[in-house]
């Protein structure tokens, strides 16, 4: 990762991409050996929150061994800053009734968007949600999530990389970093 990105703002390295890497394939062993009584026939369907996961879900699928199948649903809880909203936006078109969930994130910071999505999915009866984010700072929760999967805890800091944007800024960058102000 570049410590400086357009020359303009610094980036302080936080996981490389092998490290990424492996910490992936940790988690999609042990995705596959929790959900092991998945079968073609009722796979494991993970939800990708868009846009920031969709990197990490993509390297997340290549990972599990057991029948799955991916579809999206867009949240938003930011503006164009790095304070949210706490007003989050959800929109999908999901039938889900009577499935086991992976509802996968990028990031979980205070907990609202990912406590909202769950919240919406639990009203259209599926067998079962379980949540894997790539990156958790617990110390910035104000509404309880408990992650089944979590890559990496991080401190409270603007984390960018690897999909994970700043005003739809470096989500290409291969690593993840903590952007400096």
């Amino acid at each position: 990762m570049s410590k400086e990105h357009n020359n303009s703002t610094a980036i302080t390295p936080l996981f490389s991409a092998e490290a990424i890497e492996n910490r992936i394939r940790e988690i999609g062993k042990a995705i596959s050996v929790d959900f092991a009584f998945a079968t073609s026939a009722s796979p494991l369907l993970l939800i990708v929150v868009l846009k920031g996961a969709f990197i990490f879900a993509a390297d997340l699928v290549r990972t599990i061994t057991i029948p799955c199948t991916v579809d999206f649903i867009h949240a938003s809880s930011y503006g164009s800053g790095k304070i949210s909203s706490g007003n989050v936006t959800i929109k999908h078109n999901l039938a889900i009734e009577g499935r086991h969930i992976l509802l996968v994130e990028d990031i979980i910071d205070t907990g609202l968007t990912i406590q909202q999505i769950e919240a919406e999915l639990m009203t259209m009866k599926p067998a079962s949600i379980s949540i894997c984010t790539l990156l958790d700072k617990p110390e910035t929760r104000k509404h309880p999530v408990v992650a089944r999967y979590r890559g990496f805890i991080v401190p409270n800091a603007f984390i960018v990389g690897y999909g994970i944007d700043f005003n739809e800024q470096y989500r290409g960058l291969p690593a993840l970093g903590k952007l400096d102000s």
